[in-house]
């Protein structure tokens, strides 16, 4: 049966204590790169509240807008020049919370209201009432009296809708195993009667979900105390627990209370491909399905889900870092699970990172946000030694299970020997017959290699030249699987040139280092029998393609994963007991203040993906550095010893979470544009005690997508806010419409 509703409910709805405006002027505020609302009038009889959703005219264009508040009577427009609000949208208004954050991010990131507004208008086609389908019930009519004879197909159809809600004609015809021709002879003779349908949201969550699985005493704990928090107001507490301890199960909790008290509750992923096994786990532990929103959900999902999230009829919703931006009118607790991780931190668009707003978003709401990790962010350390955040350790996995044993391969002692008939080998001897022995006892290995593609960069044999990518100051990456080279920055593909252009040696280039695709043909070697698969990004693509990768893995369809830093993060393999770590090095240089960090997290996590279950595991890191604090830490399991080094190391340097720092990145296809721009900006830059301005220099990517690039980089004490040092800096400055300015405060990458 079609999960639909007949006649349902308007949309129209004042709510308790709105600000209501009639027959006056009102500032709308427009999903565009704007500064202000603008002013516009009400037609006589229309009447809004703040965040009603309109139209309005702009030049010869109509825009949808946001009611941002009322005018005062003499506003900067004279009432007769006013343009009129053309109509109103029949969906619930903007949450006052809601139009907040709107503005507390454009204040904090330095961006346009407008296009941060964009980011909650983000379904348009939601605001237009939904398309209803025909469907026929069993009318008022009498066969007999109407002069009907009744078929046996005619009586078939009456039989289905005898006590039913009503079906679509396709349905009905189907289930009855007539023609459409039946249904619409017995609704023009007047027996069955022709509804409007509507798709009903289906995100129904129980009041009261069942019990989960038995919780040890640590996870219990931490359960109570979150679920205690979902009735306090607003908090922040980050779990952190090992791999495996069960954190999924104790923030479940407090998202049952939360739906106890009928609130809404937002999770936050930072990968679409880690929520097929995070949704499998809450179907499982609520009976239902959540809303789900990411780049990969149609238009028909984005409209449905948006309309659902704005009526109160979504529960939950799960997802990438902009289902932050939906329009919860009830939003009760934010889950941001692996809160450490890079993907959520925008880099287009409004530079924002997930992360800290969610914890603005609670704290305007006044609800508890929870951040989840086994390697938590120093950033959010720091919070919790601070005292600004609070904490839960869940220190042992679930159900007995034992954290693997890490070893270092030198690779310096340990070298691979070269492949007959495949040429160079990456894979140490030692970790070979670890290999050979996990997949003899009929257990699983992953190889871990965070590189895309066959191999990173291609050079000529002949003169040494490298091939690069027209557009971008990048090496050019060889897809082999698709015959291809692309640059992972642009986009830009080209074929392997047959000669070199730079000394024209024919069939000379070769590929230098491993990607995955690489690796993948060396284990085919090795390994003839085994069943091996490539998990990466450009391999698997979407969340359903992921969901069908995790399920031949767990259903051991798979003997051997080679992966990208996708299939470190969340997956449950029970049977995956060997982990190798192809290059632990790669990630460590660069200068990226961090570069040691990020390393940690990512070779933690994926050595995590071993022995979850009550098979032991064993982890295989291949490094030329084996002595570097990152493999020392991780061979140790000594995280809060590294994290200290590096939390000291970052206050010597003065760089977060102990200061403050802003980007300026400016670019132009005109290099001495953009030069001289960026040589005012430095004589404008702001001076005084704890403010350093750095720059300009040439961008690491000097140049990406045709466009020369510089950066700048303001550093501020703790207690100094770049934001107001930032406006008073850019207003001294006029940039030509060639050149490109973007701020990011906080970044996370410096290219």
């Amino acid at each position: 049966m079609a999960n639909r509703r007949a006649n349902p409910e308007p949309f129209t709805e004042v709510t308790e204590n709105a600000q209501l405006f009639a027959d006056e002027r009102v500032r709308v505020l427009l999903p565009l790169p704007l500064g202000e609302a603008y002013d516009y009038a009400l037609p006589p009889g229309m009447t809004v509240e703040a965040g009603s959703i309109v139209e309005v005219p702009l030049g010869q264009r109509r825009v949808t807008g946001v009611v941002w508040d009322a005018t005062p009577a003499g506003g900067k427009v004279a009432a007769e020049k006013l343009k009129p609000v053309i109509r109103v949208f029949d969906v619930p208004p903007l949450p006052e919370v809601g139009r907040r954050f709107v503005d507390w991010v454009a204040a904090y990131y330095l961006a346009e209201p407008g296009t941060v507004l964009k980011m909650s208008l983000s379904a348009p086609a939601a605001l237009e009432p939904p398309v209803p389908t025909v469907g026929y019930l069993r009318g008022e009519g009498d066969p007999e009296a109407l002069g009907l004879r009744l078929t046996p197909a005619r009586r078939r159809v009456l039989s289905v809708l005898a006590d039913g809600p009503p079906r679509p004609a396709a349905e009905l015809a189907r289930e009855a195993g007539v023609s459409a021709g039946v249904i619409k002879g017995l609704a023009d003779a007047g027996v069955l009667e022709r509804v409007a349908m509507y798709d009903a949201p289906g995100f129904e969550v129980p009041a009261d979900a069942p019990e989960g699985p038995a919780l040890s005493e640590s996870q219990a704990a931490a359960a109570r105390s979150l679920s205690a928090k979902v009735r306090d107001g607003f908090s922040v507490t980050l779990i952190d627990g090992v791999t495996g301890s069960g954190k999924t199960e104790v923030y479940f909790e407090a998202v049952k209370a939360a739906l106890r008290q009928g609130r809404q509750v937002l999770v936050l992923l930072p990968e679409i491909a880690l929520s097929a096994q995070w949704l499998e786990r809450f179907a499982a532990r609520f009976g239902v399905a959540p809303a789900v929103w990411h780049s990969e959900c149609t238009q028909a999902q984005r409209r449905a889900t948006w309309r659902a999230v704005a009526r109160g009829e979504a529960p939950v919703v799960v997802g990438a870092r902009s289902a932050l931006f939906l329009p919860y009118p009830d939003l009760g607790l934010v889950v941001v699970d692996e809160e450490h991780d890079q993907a959520f931190k925008q880099e287009d668009g409004v530079p924002y990172h997930a992360r800290d707003m969610a914890v603005v978003r609670a704290r305007l709401g006044g609800f508890p946000a929870v951040l989840v990790s086994a390697t938590p962010s120093l950033e959010s350390l720091e919070n919790v030694r601070a005292g600004r955040y609070d904490s839960v350790h869940l220190p042992e996995r679930h159900a007995g299970a034992q954290l693997p044993d890490i070893e270092a391969i030198d690779m310096r002692a340990d070298r691979p020997p070269p492949i007959q008939g495949h040429g160079q080998s990456f894979i140490a001897p030692s970790l070979r017959d670890a290999v050979g022995e996990t997949l003899a006892a009929g257990e699983q290995a992953l190889l871990f290699l965070n590189r895309r593609g066959y191999a990173p960069l291609t050079l000529c044999r002949a003169c040494g030249h490298r091939l690069q990518c027209p557009n971008c100051t990048a090496w050019l990456v060889e897809h082999r699987l698709v015959d291809s080279l692309q640059c992972h920055h642009c986009g830009y593909m080209a074929r392997v040139p047959q000669s070199c252009p730079e000394c024209g040696a024919e069939h000379s280039f070769a590929a230098c280092g491993p990607g995955v695709e690489r690796l993948h043909e060396e284990v085919k070697a090795l390994f003839p029998e085994a069943r091996v698969a490539l998990m990466a990004s450009d391999t698997v693509t979407g969340p359903a393609a992921a969901a069908r990768f995790i399920e031949s893995v767990q259903n051991r369809e798979i003997d051997l994963l080679i992966g990208t830093q996708i299939v470190a993060k969340g997956n449950h393999f029970p049977y995956l007991t060997l982990v190798g770590v192809v290059d632990a090095d790669l990630g460590l240089a660069g200068g990226d203040l961090r570069a040691g960090e990020r390393t940690y997290q990512l070779l933690h996590q994926v050595a995590g993906r071993a022995g979850r279950a009550e098979r032991p595991g064993r982890v295989m890191l291949q490094t030329y550095e084996p002595v570097h604090e990152v493999i020392q830490a991780l061979v140790s399991g000594d995280r809060d010893r590294f994290l200290a080094v590096e939390a000291e190391n970052r206050r010597k340097a003065g760089m977060p979470p102990f200061a403050r720092l802003a980007a300026l990145i400016l670019s132009s296809p005109d290099e001495a544009a953009v030069d001289a721009v960026a040589r005012a900006l430095a004589r404008a830059a702001p001076q005084g005690e704890g403010i350093e301005v750095m720059g300009p220099a040439p961008a690491p990517l000097a140049i990406l997508r045709g466009r020369h690039r510089r950066r700048m980089l303001l550093r501020t004490r703790r207690d100094i806010a770049p934001q107001p040092l930032l406006r008073d800096w850019l207003r001294q400055v006029e940039v030509p419409g060639k050149v490109r300015l973007s701020v990011d405060v906080d970044p996370y990458h410096f290219l």
